[in-house]
């Protein structure tokens, strides 16, 4: 029972930075492109490879911390079907570029991402 509400604190948290940071790319950027929702899945990805590796091969945190971080916090702050529903809204629009597009980067750049995070985990 601790666990889930440890997964319901982290969760929060998640949800709220995510809503702040996609916010905030979307003013400065514009609509025209989801890059809140990239730039989100992107950093959480990064952030995903790299608390992997530090919680659970490098330190003893209890496994209550360990899923209010990777599976609340991480889990809510990433947003794949928010990526959905905006790429399914751009292939309604005709806009098949964007879409592709789309999908292009948020593979590739959010398992780099993850990657790159595990590589600097493994590093420390």
């Amino acid at each position: 029972m601790t666990q889930l509400f440890a997964i319901a604190a982290g969760g929060a948290v998640g949800a709220v930075l995510r809503y702040g940071m996609s916010s905030g790319i979307t003013q400065w950027l514009g609509r025209g492109f989801p890059f809140g929702t990239l730039a989100v899945n992107v950093l959480g990805s990064l952030l995903m490879g790299l608390l992997y590796v530090l919680l659970i091969d490098r330190m003893n945190l209890s496994p209550e911390w360990r899923a209010a971080l990777l599976i609340g916090l991480l889990g809510a702050f990433t947003t794949f079907s928010t990526f959905s529903m905006e790429t399914l809204n751009l292939i309604e629009q005709g806009a098949m570029i964007k879409a592709g597009l789309n999908i292009l980067l948020s593979v590739v750049l959010c398992l780099g991402a993850t990657w790159i995070g595990v590589l600097a985990g493994r590093q420390l």
